[in-house]
């Protein structure tokens, strides 16, 4: 026998079309509070900005392209290039970025329908009338149903739309996740690199060194053969000979060690990575001030901390909106038959419209904690963003003062250089006409030496504290990446391609 239709239809119509003009009404009413930035302390300017740096206007900003083509190093060119192709630190992140990405789509589909399909048939029996061997009856039954099912769950309060946008938040901040660790990458590469070429200016150093160190036992050795000298001369000439060669034999092992490190960064394995030796000749480029504020919108970390604060703040109306009741609008319609040849006419139709309020009453208090809890979550998002606006500050002054006081220093260790090899100009003549002891060619020796390896030092630390202020200032990110990165602008100059995978 068919289904039949349910019946009073229009107390049914009556009923879903008042639930839909209240969700209607109410749609888009979202609990809890409205996100605001978090202030944070910005100071007026940077107290180790050396003299001469003015505030920055936007025009005046640095390139936020390749930042690192600033240093006129080719080489650097080529292995920042193959940093961000081949980097599997950043690979991590662009995959975290995608995934975050993706969970914008998951939340947006609580915004649709769910409607789903069936389709059964089945075949049973029962037996009647008195237990016999010889009076026994069966009554065997077929039942098909195809069917159609649809239920919505309007947004009432807001929780979807607070979820939605939690997770927006989200994916911008692990988009500033993945330029915070290509920027990372991109400034450690280049600190490493100019370390390392700092250590071929000192292993050029040391072999000089060894060369002159030679010349000096030859010289030794030909004054002890006509009675000059004494033997001890000649062995402290040999042992300061071989000291030399030790100290550029075991330059060679940091070599080898930072050598290997941009290796892992440029994403090929070490044993088949080498770079040439090129003694360190760079010096640090003028970098434009920036506004202190400007730290806020330049800094990757900065933007992501924000962010997370931003994604935590909709949580707390995801929470307070569990409060409120639901509406959940259901429907469902198809076909149900005993005879599948009758199983798509009119006799055989079903349909249920509905509306279903629900509301929890008593719950033990879980939706307060889970309130209290979101709020938490908030507060200490916050507290990181300040946090993290402080540490970027630091960052800027340490990197100052660092320029600064190396660019001073250097000057005074330049002088001392020429010093020492005036000095030690003098002490060599003094010893080849016999009217100093070889000791005094030593303690000679000794200070060019170790004043030309400072300046050798110093170089390698100016250009690792200049790479350290272009991170510290954001390198050549701006928060506007963010907005192109997740899809809500087009920069000018980028195009669909050029995203991050």
């Amino acid at each position: 026998m068919p289904f039949s239709p349910i019946q009073s239809v229009t107390p049914r119509f009556t009923a879903l079309a008042l639930a839909s003009a209240f969700a209607l009404l109410v749609a888009g009413c979202a609990v809890g509070p409205d996100y605001q930035r978090p202030s944070a302390a910005i100071p007026a300017s940077y107290r180790e900005a050396p003299e001469g740096w003015k505030v920055a206007q936007p025009a005046d900003q640095a390139d936020r392209g390749n930042w690192w083509a600033i240093y006129a190093d080719p080489q650097l060119d080529d292995l920042e290039t193959r940093l961000n192709a081949s980097n599997q630190s950043i690979a991590q992140f662009a995959a975290a970025y995608r995934q975050a990405r993706a969970l914008v789509g998951e939340a947006r589909a609580a915004y649709f329908p769910i409607v789903g399909a069936s389709a059964s048939g089945s075949r049973s029996g029962y037996g009647s009338g008195a237990r016999s061997t010889t009076n026994t009856s069966t009554s065997i039954g077929n039942s098909y149903s195809l069917a159609l099912d649809a239920t919505w769950e309007p947004d009432l309060w807001g929780s979807v739309s607070r979820s939605v946008n939690a997770q927006k938040a989200g994916e911008q901040s692990a988009a500033a996740d993945l330029a915070n660790a290509r920027l990372s990458a991109q400034a450690t590469l280049a600190q490493t690199y100019f370390q390392l070429r700092a250590l071929d200016l000192q292993q050029q150093l040391l072999d000089d060194t060894v060369v002159a160190y030679q010349r000096s036992l030859q010289l030794t050795r030909n004054q002890y053969a006509q009675g000059i000298v004494a033997r001890a001369d000649v062995i402290q000439a040999q042992t300061q000979l071989q000291s030399a060669q030790a100290s550029a034999i075991d330059n060679g092992v940091a070599r080898a060690q930072y050598e290997h490190a941009i290796a892992v960064l440029v994403g090929e394995p070490a044993s088949a990575f080498s770079l040439p030796a090129s003694p360190l000749n760079a010096t640090p480029p003028a970098v434009p001030a920036q506004m202190p504020s400007a730290i806020l919108e330049r800094r990757p970390d900065v933007a992501s901390a924000e962010r997370k604060a931003a994604a935590a703040n909709e949580q707390i109306g995801v929470a307070i909106a569990a409060f409120f009741p639901t509406l959940t609008l259901s429907a469902s319609g198809g076909f149900q038959s005993t005879v599948l040849s009758q199983l798509l006419r009119a006799p055989s139709r079903f349909w249920t419209l509905g509306p279903d309020l629900a509301a929890t009453i008593f719950d033990g208090g879980l939706r307060r904690a889970q309130t209290d809890a979101a709020r938490a979550v908030y507060d200490q998002n916050v507290a990181t963003y300040r946090q993290t606006v402080l540490t970027a500050f630091q960052d800027v002054e340490d990197n100052l003062a660092s320029l600064r006081i190396l660019e001073n220093e250097i000057v005074i260790q330049q002088q001392a250089v020429e010093s020492a090899q005036q000095a030690l100009a003098i002490v060599n003549n003094q010893y080849k006409a016999g009217t100093v002891a070889f000791v005094s060619v030593l303690t000679a020796q000794t200070t060019a030496f170790t004043a030309q390896q400072k300046l050798a030092s110093i170089a390698g630390q100016r250009m690792v504290s200049s790479v350290g202020l272009v991170k510290a200032l954001g390198g050549g990110w701006d928060v506007g990446q963010i907005d192109w990165e997740t899809g809500t602008v087009e920069a000018p100059g980028k195009h669909a391609d050029d995203k991050p995978t």
